[in-house]
């Protein structure tokens, strides 16, 4: 008999739902190897998988469609070859790109029956969740972590989302201890990922808002000379691409800056004062780097080697983000991923030049790859038991029978392997799911702020007076920010596909409200620049959940420091925001992108001010 004849005994009516089903797998790692093989023995008719990552010889003991031959080819590219001998018949569609694409907009995930999550980051696994919901979309996310995995079911206004519950952050560093007595690598690798790498391609941090530089914070003087070192290196940053670029950079964070910390005596008294490194006597030693070191990602480059690697990547990152400013009118900028090899090869080699400087233990690119990703190893069994698990959970979800479905616990203690629960409703005070959700079309070469605040928002939508507008790059718009108004809305950042949240802050305040910002059906009129697609329903606000009083011990407080104060907003639902005021992309330096180093980022070390 035929594979189908089989699917069909054992699925039944169903294996006709499942092989007309339009299923979109985001990852190609290990658990998305696993699953598009299952995917596609359990007869499911047409497949789109994604994947920014290339294969890696790391990834052979577990992702078992790639072999040693594909080693640097797309892992989505590889997996649909090889995964196509498994179903001929089944049309299967590989995109080798990030899932965050504007052109993968909620549109396109509209397109699908089901999308399955098969990430290792949480800013992609929030930003799936984010596009399920506006799409009304079924997502079934899943992760593994060593032993233990998890499968969970989320469907809009069914089932609680990725994100109503809190998510553990990953650890933070004070910045002070980064910049200027670092004693492990981990902060030698934060140093060159969250400093001079976002100072040199990135967004500068003296354009952050939200570090501390305040007359009463701890070591005021410090983190002064500090953001006066930021503006500095912003300085040189405008010589990029010049021939003395690369040895502009290195005297300034490896000579001059070193160089100002020997003279804090006080920070060497019980351990060795750091020693500054020399250009032009490194230069002079490169004449016996191999060709290609940069290649061997298992070895633990020598100085030499590290400087090699460090021009060569300056000079890639520069010529890239050139090009990238080019087509994007100048405001294009290069942001660290763990499977980036440029932005890679500069966090390795800036951290170990860093490293010798301060006598602290240099690392392979390898072992900075783990620890600037926040890898953490995984097991190949667990990895193809939670595939199964999204398959299941997945047939489920096709029928619509949302009550049979379950979060599903994978783990090695205890007395059962599998553990299940039923799915939770979702959380009211969620900021990403509690929202309501509405599509305008915008014509964006003359739709500005104020035809958005008039005439969408306050005529249509009856919106008071107290409301605030924010983008993913913060807030474009309060009662107390009105510079915004007369621009138009591209000058503050938005595009097709890009989210804008509308805050109610009136005493008795409706959901927050997403508008999605798509193209135009139809030749925009002369009357109106802004279409809003239909009036969505905008039911109120949840009364907030009264905290519990604080114990108290013999009538005496407790004196355990809090981690953060609750702010009022977070209670209510809304998320934090960070301004975007009087600023426009079109100035020429994109002064819309702060540094937010207060979240947790694409599984990022990130940095405290304390």
């Amino acid at each position: 008999m035929t594979r189908d004849t089989y699917l069909k005994r054992s699925l039944g009516t169903q294996a006709n739902r499942i092989r007309e089903s339009r299923v979109l797998l985001v990852g190609a790692g290990g658990i998305g190897c696993e699953l598009l093989k299952n995917l596609l023995l359990t007869g499911f008719g047409e497949i789109h998988v994604i994947d920014l990552d290339t294969i890696d010889l790391s990834n052979l003991n577990r992702q078992f469609l790639f072999r040693p031959e594909h080693i640097k080819k797309p892992k989505a590219l590889v997996a649909k070859d090889v995964a196509q001998k498994f179903r001929p018949s089944a049309k299967i569609e590989a995109y080798h790109a990030n899932i965050k694409d504007s052109n993968f907009d909620v549109d396109w995930f509209a397109t699908f029956n089901v999308v399955f999550n098969a990430l290792d980051n949480l800013d992609a696994r929030r930003h799936v969740n984010k596009m399920c919901l506006a799409a009304d979309v079924p997502l079934v996310e899943s992760g593994t972590t060593g032993f233990n995995g998890q499968v969970q079911v989320i469907k809009r206004n069914v089932t609680e989302c990725y994100d109503c519950n809190s998510k553990e952050v990953p650890k933070t560093f004070p910045v002070c201890t980064i910049r200027s007595t670092p004693s492990q690598p981990i902060h030698c690798i934060v140093w060159a990922k969250s400093y001079l790498l976002p100072e040199l391609f990135g967004t500068s941090e003296a354009d952050a808002e939200n570090l501390d530089y305040s007359e009463d914070a701890d070591n005021v003087q410090e983190l002064e000379n500090l953001q006066r070192e930021a503006r500095a290196l912003r300085e040189i940053r405008q010589s990029m691409g010049s021939a003395e670029f690369a040895q502009k950079v290195f005297d300034k964070v490896f000579k001059e800056d070193i160089d100002r910390l020997r003279r804090m005596e006080d920070a060497w008294k019980t351990r060795k004062a750091p020693e500054p490194l020399d250009f032009r006597e490194l230069e002079e030693t490169l004449s016996s780097v191999e060709p290609g070191i940069s290649l061997k990602d298992q070895k633990v480059w020598t100085i030499s080697e590290s400087l090699a690697v460090f021009k060569d990547s300056l000079d890639r990152l520069s010529n890239r983000l050139k090009t990238l400013q080019a087509s994007k009118d100048g405001s294009a900028v290069i942001e660290f991923d763990k499977d980036d090899v440029d932005t890679l090869d500069l966090v390795t080699a800036s951290a170990n030049l860093r490293a010798a400087i301060f006598g602290i233990e240099r690392k392979s690119k390898f072992d900075t790859k783990q620890m600037a990703g926040n890898i953490i190893p995984a097991i190949a069994t667990t990895n193809a038991m939670t595939a199964g698990l999204c398959v299941l959970q997945a047939l489920k979800v096709l029928k619509g029978d949302y009550d049979h479905a379950k979060m599903v616990f994978l783990e090695r203690s205890g007395a059962r392997a599998l553990n299940s629960e039923k799915l939770n409703p979702p959380n009211p005070h969620c900021p990403v799911c509690s929202v309501a959700h509405a599509k305008i079309e915008v014509d964006l070469s003359r739709a500005t702020l104020n035809d958005l605040v008039e005439d969408v928002l306050r005529t249509q939508l009856k919106y008071g007076e107290e409301f605030s507008i924010s983008t993913e790059l913060g807030l474009i718009y309060d009662p107390d920010l009105e510079d915004n108004l007369p621009k138009k809305l591209v000058d503050l950042g938005i595009k097709t596909s890009t989210f804008l949240t509308v805050i109610d802050e009136d005493e008795q305040p409706r959901v927050n409200l997403q508008l999605i910002v798509v193209v135009p059906s139809a030749p925009p009129s002369d009357e109106s620049t802004i279409v809003l697609n239909r009036i969505p329903e905008i039911p109120r606000k949840p009364q907030a959940p009264t905290p519990p009083p604080e114990p108290e011990t013999n009538g005496i407080s407790n004196l355990g420091k809090r981690k953060r104060d609750v702010d009022e907003s977070e209670l209510n639902g809304d998320p934090p925001t960070k301004r975007v005021a009087s600023v426009s992309i079109s100035d020429g330096v994109d002064k819309a992108h702060p540094i937010d180093l207060s979240e947790a980022e694409g599984g990022a070390i990130l940095i405290d001010d304390d």
